[in-house]
């Protein structure tokens, strides 16, 4: 019976993708600018992958700042190599693995110094770079370099290929750097010359993460002629090279460079006649064997083309999952977005399913594992988009989350491969796996998911939460217990689902904790001492404040008011009603004050409010709470239209694995999930005449708004599958049910519609 059920998931699952390339009418892929978002505080990868693909092909730039966290800034112009692993829109660096980079002349390793007055390529194998040679699309990046090599890029799930053409007659060479990743210290690196084509090694390194191993195989299209390998620049012989070295426990001395960290470098020469060379390399968290096995698997021939198209029209199948018509530029700004959030998580095991746990275990996963989880900012709108369009992928996602809390004892915060950062409060994870179980999204055990859930929250936790609240008092800043009211909320609506009322009951209350830090005389969030007194002075507009460290993470008083997206309506009485509730969120929009101090991440401002930033993602979305769905049209339409563009700089802040676009896609289609755990999907402003949703099993879901344009941007009717609909929301039954939304829009607001309270959307409880 069980393997009939199986083959029955796999007709299913050809199904869903045949439906997404038969409902495909143009190469949607066309409208993919990768460039946006790669310049401001973007930090959006650039180069060649596939949806959601272990392997991230791309230029890695000279590091020079926070602004290269993705290892590229557009405002570059200098490239040391191409590496295989990135990170798309984060605010830590880390990455940019096993870095290949062509040229020709003498043999040498160095690359550009980073600190010199005037960065200079001479001498070094780095080379200056011009973006009107530099090409970028869905699977395919390439550029002309300044040194005289031309560059092709393009990629399986675990396998880059690249492409040099060499255009000057010295010699032909390349480098494999072992030693170089982007803000993170090689302290295990080793090489070896296999046979003359084919090349294998690892790198074992700490950062941001606090252990990676990456193992790769290479294999190149011409003979090797010469291969001297070197320890840092320093020649140390040819053929095979292993380096270790100890490093001290602070590691920032090995970033600022007192210590040094040397790491294996070789250097392959090729004949002097020779111009073009590809090299295909696959990587592995686990053995070389395995990447070796990957390579074979995904690219067994020698076809750039076949690689380039075949990648393209990945992108493309995915992309169909929404079919959107409007302008050029919209369609530009929102394939794009839909694009940056394929690029995260990142697939984890290998083509025998193997992957490295973060408990240093080989495990093989019973299906696809995934990595790179930035869960404080992704549980808010990407991973409830997620459940309408990448259905099919969830269940991996979710076991993939409960796998971490089983090899660490703790739902994952912030995992990078085999490494929990521990970085940003709260468990984003919790309102993650619990909104798809709430969901009914099957292949996810609810039970087990819970059972993590309580393991996290437990007093013997790693993480302190708010079940441990009357122990801690007021110790934890009033963003983390904000946070963990949120993750305790949908805990109790999970232990609801399943009847564990007494789970229910105790975990409601913990989800209500945010309360204590109501303070009514003002209308504002308000940090405690920890003796329960009120932090005196208080300025609501300050990120930093008192001990330099601050009260709220990356945001302030006024941004983390309405950080409440689990029950805006406890909100709504606590300023005491709709009005008071709708008063102090008009202000938000228009405050002004210093956000003093370090404020880098708080960006996007428009008053108070700032875009650029998670903690605000849902506050345009709560007037629709207090019956005033016409001032959240109003602001949405604002955001989109002013910090979302379709230049380099586009993004008002990190794109954050896909977050930032994903607001912007489900915008876009005209509504939002404020609640992220099981919530209702709250009525904004549509910006296209039609979407199509394209649903598993061959179902659509069909938006329209009648007379959209610049100036009507305001709800005037709306009918669900032809009915008139009064209500301002629709539930997540609504749309995977399929059939037609139908808006009518106008220039001026209806200030009756979603006035109603059961018109209003309700939050799960």
């Amino acid at each position: 019976m069980k393997k009939i059920f199986f083959a029955f998931l796999i007709v299913l699952a050809f199904a869903d993708c045949s439906n997404r390339i038969d409902n495909k009418d143009r190469d949607l892929a066309s409208f993919v600018d990768p460039f946006i978002g790669s310049g401001g505080h973007g930090h959006v990868f650039v180069g060649a992958s596939v949806p959601f693909g272990a392997v991230q092909l791309g230029p890695t730039d000279l590091h020079t700042g926070w602004d290269w966290c993705s290892g590229y800034h557009y405002s570059d112009s200098v490239i040391i190599g191409f590496s295989h692993t990135h990170l798309s829109g984060t605010g830590c660096a880390d990455l940019c693995d096993i870095n290949l980079m062509p040229f020709t002349g003498p043999s040498r390793t160095m690359r550009a110094d980073r600190n010199a007055e005037v960065v200079t390529v001479d001498g070094t194998t780095s080379s200056f770079y011009r973006h009107d040679r530099e090409t970028a699309s869905p699977g395919y990046y390439s550029v002309g370099l300044e040194n005289g090599v031309d560059v092709e890029l393009t990629a399986t799930e675990r396998v880059g290929l690249h492409h040099y053409s060499y255009k000057n007659g010295d010699a032909r060479r390349l480098l494999i750097d072992l030693e170089y990743g982007n803000d993170n210290i090689a302290y295990d690196t080793y090489i070896r010359k296999i046979d003359g084509r084919s090349v294998e090694g690892w790198r074992v390194c700490k950062g941001w993460s606090p252990e990676r191993k990456v193992y790769f195989y290479a294999v190149f299209n011409q003979d090797i002629e010469d291969f001297q390998t070197f320890t840092g620049d320093t020649f140390s012989g040819e053929d095979e090279l292993h380096v270790q070295i100890p490093l001290t426990e602070d590691i920032r001395l090995y970033r600022s460079g007192k210590e040094k960290a040397e790491g294996v470098k070789a250097v392959a020469t090729f004949g002097a006649d020779m111009e073009d060379l590809m090299v295909k390399v696959a990587i592995s968290s686990v053995s070389c064997g395995n990447a070796k096995a990957n390579l074979e698997k995904e690219m067994p021939e020698w076809d750039f083309e076949a690689v380039k198209k075949a990648a393209r029209d990945k992108w493309n199948e995915e992309l169909s999952c929404i079919e959107a018509t409007g302008s050029e530029r919209q369609k530009r700004i929102f394939y794009t977005s839909l694009f940056h959030t394929m690029i995260e998580p990142q697939l984890y095991c290998d083509v025998n399913g193997e992957y490295l746990g973060l408990d240093g275990k080989v495990y093989t996963a019973a299906s696809d594992n995934y990595t790179v989880f930035s869960t404080w900012d992704t549980y808010r709108t990407l991973h409830p988009l997620f459940t309408i369009i990448e259905r099919d992928r969830v269940p991996d996602m979710m076991n993939s989350m409960l796998a971490i809390c089983r090899q660490q004892n703790l739902m994952p915060i912030w995992p990078l491969q085999a490494g929990e950062t521990w970085c940003m409060p709260g468990i984003g994870s919790i309102p993650i796996v619990a909104d798809a179980c709430l969901k009914g999204i099957e292949g996810i055990d609810p039970e087990e998911s819970l059972e993590c859930m309580l393991l996290t929250a437990s007093k013997d936790s790693k993480r302190p939460t708010n079940t441990q609240f009357e122990d801690i008092g007021y110790r934890l800043r009033a963003s983390a217990c904000m946070e963990y009211s949120v993750d305790d909320w949908a805990i109790a609506l999970l232990a609801k689902k399943l009847g564990k009322e007494d789970i229910y009951e105790k975990f409601m209350g913990y989800g209500h904790t945010f309360e204590n830090f109501w303070d009514s005389s003002i209308n504002k969030i308000r940090p405690k001492e920890v003796t329960g007194e009120w932090v005196t002075p208080y300025d609501p507009c300050a990120v930093r404040e008192k001990d330099g460290r601050g009260h709220f993470t990356e945001g302030n008083g006024w941004q983390y008011t309405f950080m409440v997206p689990q029950s805006p309506e406890d909100l709504i009485r606590l300023h005491g009603g709709d009005e008071p509730f709708i008063q102090n969120l008009d202000n938000l929009f228009v405050a002004e004050g210093s956000l003093g101090g370090r404020a880098v991440d708080v960006t996007g401002l428009i008053g108070m409010y700032a875009h650029g930033n998670e903690p605000s993602h849902q506050t345009a979305y709560m007037y629709n709470f207090a019956g005033c769905p016409w001032k959240t049209a109003r602001i949405v339409n604002k955001i989109q239209k002013e910090l979302y563009t379709d230049e380099p700089d586009g993004l008002s802040g990190n794109e954050d694995c896909g977050q930032m676009s994903a607001w912007h896609v489900q915008s876009a289609l005209g509504f939002f999930q404020v609640n992220p755990a099981g919530g209702v999907y709250v009525f904004g402003t549509p910006i296209f005449p039609k979407a199509v949703i394209n649903l598993p099993g061959g179902k659509t879901f069909t938006v329209t708004a009648k007379g959209v344009s610049d100036s009507n941007i305001y709800i005037r009717g709306v009918k669900l599958n032809g009915n008139e609909y009064t209500k301002s929301f629709i539930t997540y039954e609504d749309i995977m049910a399929g059939g037609t939304l139908e808006f009518t829009m106008d220039s001026k607001p209806d200030e009756n519609f979603g006035l109603a309270p059961e018109d209003r959307p309700v939050s799960a409880r």
